[in-house]
């Protein structure tokens, strides 16, 4: 029965989004409160389960998403993302446009959101569409491909790093890991999947081609680049040191080992960054501490629709954990005839397909899927499940299917000014082309590691 009742409230929740129009913060804490009484919670305890949930995982979450947004937001305005994809597109010239451009949208997509970075590529895209009368689609599919990538695979993007503080993964492993698989899956849904939509009829409003920056106003080459990396440079490089570390068999406690653990805390990360930021794109280029804090004050406002929706998945979850319906789910999860990463990716998929938007899937999968996991990593001479590769399948899943209920779907078909049937062709099968690829990747590495 408590199952049931689960599943009609992800069901009410997918109905109260999509077709209701509610905000899905609201949808989250309203089905997270119906839920939590009919699951037999004591009506005086509801409040608290619905304050904790949204409490723990904004306590871990806000000052990764927040300075995230701030740093994607510098990046934009000082012109750094329009320098990297200019130099890529040169360096790469006319015959690699689609993998210059799948360079750019990878690297321009780490620290921006995907709405940001696709709405800041769309001009750069339909400017080199310009200038080498080439396809819109040919060239702009591989870039669109990999921010997805990024959007759904990488921390520091919500949806991930939300999903590693649920599964108590560690955000620099799950970057590498996520790093090896994005490889990959942007090939193939990139410039390979692009060179076979060339029958595809594309006609942007020519006005789209216009908001480019002058050259002579851009940071430089180095600066722009290291800057946009630097999050992932920073958790991967210090990942690595803490393995060797143990390689070597220095004490945890070390001074050496506790320095190398603080600066890879993702929060320090984040912070970190965000200071050399403000140095290489902002005051050092002559611009004011006023401006620049207007700027990070426009991204916190930006945020703020998705840290509410995180938070209300974490109310939900958090309901499951205090009804004890969670050791249920778990149960039944387990007992199907699917590995856990393939069934993490399946559960996910499927939700997205129902809601549309990708972070809203993957919470609402991990808020079924964290009992699972720590049931199977609790069985006595089991190997358990690799939190990491947990959150690199639901992110994989979040991905799939992205049709007329997602909002990226009608981004790309009104800004490619495409037909409906050829946005399913190129758009929903490169989604789900990046989602099947990245759950291979993440059987893979299961496999190996």
């Amino acid at each position: 029965m408590n199952l049931l009742i689960v599943a009609a409230a992800i069901g009410l929740l997918i109905v109260l989004v999509t077709w209701g129009k509610v905000h899905a913060f609201l949808a989250f804490v309203l089905v997270s409160i119906g839920a939590a009484l009919a699951l037999g919670v004591p009506a005086p305890q509801v409040a608290d389960a619905i304050r904790k949930g949204i409490g723990d995982i904004l306590g871990s979450l806000l000052i990764v998403i927040v300075s995230g947004a701030m740093l994607g937001k510098l990046v934009v305005d000082s012109g750094a993302a329009q320098r990297i994809a200019t130099v890529m597109v040169d360096c790469c010239g006319r015959k690699r446009l689609g993998w210059a451009m799948a360079l750019t949208g990878f690297i321009v997509g780490i620290p921006l959101f995907y709405g940001v970075g696709f709405m800041l590529l769309v001009p750069i895209i339909f400017t080199v569409v310009a200038r080498y009368r080439l396809s819109a689609i040919a060239v702009g599919m591989p870039a669109l491909a990999a921010l997805s990538v990024a959007h759904g695979l990488l921390p520091p993007h919500p949806g991930p790093t939300a999903l590693v503080a649920l599964f108590h993964a560690d955000m620099g492993r799950t970057l590498l890991y996520g790093l090896l698989i994005a490889v990959p899956a942007i090939v193939i849904a990139g410039p390979m999947f692009a060179r076979t939509l060339g029958g595809i009829v594309s006609k942007p409003l020519e006005s789209l081609a216009a908001t480019v920056l002058p050259p002579e106003s851009l940071p430089g080459t180095f600066t722009s680049i290291a800057t946009a990396l630097l999050p992932a440079i920073l958790l991967a490089g210090t990942t690595l040191t803490g393995l060797l570390l143990i390689n070597c068999g220095m004490p945890s406690d070390s001074p050496v080992a506790s320095a190398v653990k603080f600066i890879s805390d993702r929060d320090t990360v984040m912070l970190l960054t965000l200071l050399v930021a403000t140095v290489t794109l902002g005051i050092g280029r002559g611009k004011s501490v006023a401006s620049v804090m207007q700027s990070f004050a426009t991204a916190g406002t930006d945020v703020a629709s998705i840290l509410l929706i995180i938070a209300g998945s974490g109310a939900f979850k958090q309901v499951l954990v205090t009804s004890g319906v969670d050791a249920q789910i778990a149960k039944a999860m387990g007992e199907m005839p699917l590995h856990p990463l393939v069934l993490a990716w399946l559960v996910t998929a499927v939700i997205r397909a129902c809601i549309g938007s990708a972070t809203v899937a993957g919470l609402t999968a991990a808020g079924l899927l964290v009992p699972l996991m720590s049931a199977a990593n609790g069985v006595a001479g089991s190997s358990g499940i690799d939190p990491n590769l947990m959150v690199l399948a639901i992110g994989a899943g979040s991905l799939a299917f992205s049709h007329v209920n997602d909002a990226a779907f009608w981004l790309f078909k009104e800004y490619f000014n495409v037909s409906m049937i050829d946005t399913l062709r190129c758009w929903t099968v490169m989604e789900t082309l990046v989602s099947v690829v990245g759950l291979a990747g993440v059987l893979i590495l299961d496999w190996l590691i």
